[in-house]
């Protein structure tokens, strides 16, 4: 994939794209894709370990650096989004750098992986602070900002792009922390296209396989670059034209929604649906249950099998 800032169809020109987690992984990818396609950017990253340790790098600077080499135009955002102050800084970055937002990408993240009878509080707690609070916050504080506009009459057309994960959706052993913070993110993310879409906003989310620090340890085998050359299916750069659609003007109607994407696939998740059911019209007995609760899942679709589980 070329890394020039010169591409023929620059679906994000003159849009301004906040992308958090932005340092390294997908949303580097993310970041240097909206640049390419024609959005001024502000990388906001806390340059931490992947267990969300302090780790004293500039990860988010580094990344503007090479967006301003190619030609774009990019701002520096180290806030914590899992902080509401933080949260709030970092789209007033987006304003008072560049006087506008239009698009909010909520990438960040980092794992801390343990099965569930081992997995202590504070683990638990710091994930679903940093994934599901850290979606949360900026998209409260963007959403903020947008419905201002739309009461004075400039109604936007914003976008917000949030990220799943195929164990939010399906579940993965070993990670309860990280699967019920990116399950409530794929709830969320149809709750605020319900309540954003009168101020002119959009709200979808990508449930993403790609090789980043999350995964090229858990799953190292199926990460892993082709050795011949061949197309890289787990290259986090396959991710992001689909976030730049999803986050630019030409996405128009398309909201709610969670996609997965993977290498060259582009997939509609169709989530919790209702499925067979039966209706008593009285209140049931317990006893009963047993033959019909069997007869619904006879008629019901095997659900998908869970990341990991055998």
């Amino acid at each position: 994939m070329s890394e020039e800032l010169t591409a023929p169809a620059r679906i994000a020109e003159g849009r301004v794209v906040v992308v958090t987690g932005a340092g390294r992984g997908l949303g580097r990818a993310h970041a240097l894709a909206f640049a390419r396609a024609g959005a001024r950017v502000v990388v906001n990253d806390l340059g931490v370990a992947l267990d969300g340790a302090a780790g004293g790098e500039t990860p988010a600077e580094q990344v503007a650096a090479q967006i301003r080499e190619r030609g774009g135009e990019a701002a520096v955002s180290t806030d914590d989004v899992a902080d509401s102050e933080g949260a709030a800084r970092l789209v007033r970055t987006a304003l008072d750098r560049f006087g506008r937002l239009d698009t909010l990408v909520n990438n960040a993240g980092f794992l801390r992986d343990r099965m569930l009878v081992n997995l202590d509080e504070d683990d638990w707690d710091a994930v679903l602070r940093v994934h599901l609070t850290g979606h949360f916050l900026p998209m409260k504080h963007a959403a903020a900002h947008w419905r201002a506009e739309a009461k004075a009459g400039r109604t936007p057309v914003a976008r917000i792009v949030n990220t799943s994960s195929g164990a939010g959706l399906l579940g993965s052993v070993g990670q309860g922390n990280y699967t019920a913070a990116k399950a409530g993110i794929a709830a969320l993310t149809l709750v605020a296209a319900a309540e954003f879409g009168r101020y002119g906003v959009q709200v979808n989310a990508i449930a993403p396989a790609a090789r980043t620090r999350m995964t090229e340890r858990t799953f190292a085998e199926d990460m892993a670059a082709p050795a011949d050359g061949g197309f890289d299916a787990m290259a986090p750069e396959n991710v992001s034209p689909l976030v730049v659609y999803l986050g630019s003007a030409a996405s128009e109607g398309i909201t709610g929604r969670v996609f997965e994407a993977e290498g060259g696939r582009v997939t509609v998740m169709d989530g919790w649906r209702r499925a067979a059911h039966a209706d008593k019209a009285a209140r049931w007995e317990p006893a009963e249950l047993d033959a019909a609760v069997r007869d619904l899942l006879a008629r019901s679709p095997e659900p998908e099998p869970v990341y990991g589980a055998r």
